[in-house]
């Protein structure tokens, strides 16, 4: 086995030959054999052990011996000790999903410290088996069948070829020892049950079926990127990004047979599950909209709106009246002008000694009014949104520029009549919004 991993380390992982590994460990068979073909490879790598103390005294042996096989390969060994029940207490999340969480969260922070360069875990074939069978069990797209990844990010996988069999098999014939985790016999979780019920029968029907299903993953993934490919023209033909909103045609999408199909594919990178509302969505009324975890989806006039959910914003920042760049959620530089010079929608010149009160920046308030430049006449900053045709994402992103509760300028849009610069101005205060 180690004349077949080695070739594979150089043919599909060459980067583990020259970069320094973080290897997970956890003291059973898959990690534990992995930790022993990478010391015999004279791989550059560390081990990195995950205490959960879930099982009292044998968490403790778990640790021991993963700080006890780092010292036998004279290599560093990094150990986190976690309040598991506490994270699992406070996020509501299962004992797996907490384990994962914690891990990989720590995980990425030694290789953002400068620990190593790439991590390594221990997956093999029969988890790739394993998770396969789950998601099918549980209903599943193309995404739920390609199998774990090779590589993703900083993460190497290089066991995903080999079976539990194989590593049991390379660690006898060595005498290598690892740790049995009691709760892997237990039938409480569905992935024993499959491990121990259904792989069992599905190998003795068909021996090759790890091999098999590998070739099979490899088609899908073919198929995935094909997949992808396609819906990157579609996405490219009737969407269009403009500033931190893509907008679709509504029509366009309508179009697209079938129709749930491309809306999955268009819309799961951003969280969306609930397809028939996103249909639903097509149809509905203007400012109608559907939320994933992270995005929003808003229907204005023909088009979905596609935003990011913005964290909360402070209300108001104070704009200092001498001449520089503040620190502001937008740019705005200040500066003396002596007369007035260039002019666009993103440059304001203003009487600095009509403002009666500092200058503040903020968003939209119902009920919020002022005197458009040129009109003479007063106008409810609603009607001025409705008038420009502003979407609802535009309007909670549009900042107002004012002076106590009168507001100077609705910046990059229009100006407010009582601070422009007259033939009795003495101090002509020039603000530009910059990127």
């Amino acid at each position: 086995m180690l004349a077949q991993f080695e070739e594979h380390v150089k043919t599909r992982f060459p980067e583990l030959l020259r970069k320094r590994v973080l290897l997970a460990c956890s003291a059973g068979l898959d990690s534990t054999v992995l930790a022993h073909l990478f010391a015999a490879l004279g791989l550059d790598f560390r081990l990195a052990h995950a205490n959960f103390n879930l099982r009292d005294k044998e968490s403790e042996g778990d640790q021991d011996f993963v700080e006890r096989l780092a010292s036998t390969f004279n290599i560093k060994c990094y150990v986190n000790s976690f309040d598991t029940k506490k994270y699992i207490s406070i996020n509501k999340v299962s004992v797996q999903m907490a384990a994962r969480e914690l891990r990989y969260a720590w995980f990425q922070e030694l290789l953002a410290l400068g620990e190593a360069d790439l991590l390594v875990t221990a997956h093999q074939a029969d988890d790739v088996l394993e998770t396969f069978l789950i998601n099918l069990s549980r209903g599943t797209g193309l995404d739920g069948l390609t199998g774990i990844p090779g590589r993703i990010g900083a993460i190497r996988r290089p066991l995903l070829p080999f079976g539990r069999g194989q590593l049991a098999a390379y660690a006898a014939a060595h005498g290598i020892e690892w740790r049995e985790d009691r709760t892997n016999v237990e039938t409480d979780y569905l992935r024993n049950r499959f491990r121990h019920g259904v792989v069992p029968a599905l190998k003795q029907a068909s021996p090759e079926i790890l091999d098999r299903l590998g070739s099979t993953q490899e088609n899908l993934r073919e198929s995935r990127a094909l997949i992808d490919r396609y819906i990157t023209g579609i996405r490219g033909q009737i969407g269009a990004r403009q500033g931190e909103v893509t907008r679709f045609d509504c029509e366009a999408l309508r179009q697209l047979k079938p129709l749930k199909a491309h809306l999955f594919e268009l819309f799961k990178a951003y969280g969306f599950t609930d397809w028939q509302a996103i249909v639903a969505l097509l149809e509905g009324e203007t400012g109608r909209e559907v939320h994933s975890a992270t995005h929003r989806l808003l229907h204005d006039r023909g088009s979905l709106l596609l935003r990011q959910i913005m964290p909360a914003e402070a209300q108001t920042f104070s704009v200092p009246l001498s001449a520089g760049q503040p620190d502001l959620p937008i740019g705005l530089v200040l500066s003396r002008a002596d007369r007035l010079g260039e002019t666009g929608e993103r440059i304001l010149y203003l009487d600095k000694e009509t403002l009666k009160e500092g200058l503040i920046l903020r968003k939209w308030l119902k009920g919020d009014y002022f005197y458009p430049l040129g009109m003479g006449g007063r106008k409810l900053v609603s009607k001025y949104f409705k008038d420009a045709s502003m979407n609802r994402f535009e309007k909670e992103a549009q900042w107002l520029l004012c002076s106590g509760d009168q507001i100077v300028w609705i910046v990059g849009r229009r100006a407010d009549d009582r601070f422009k610069v007259s033939g009795k101005t003495r101090e002509i205060l020039k603000i530009t919004w910059e990127d």
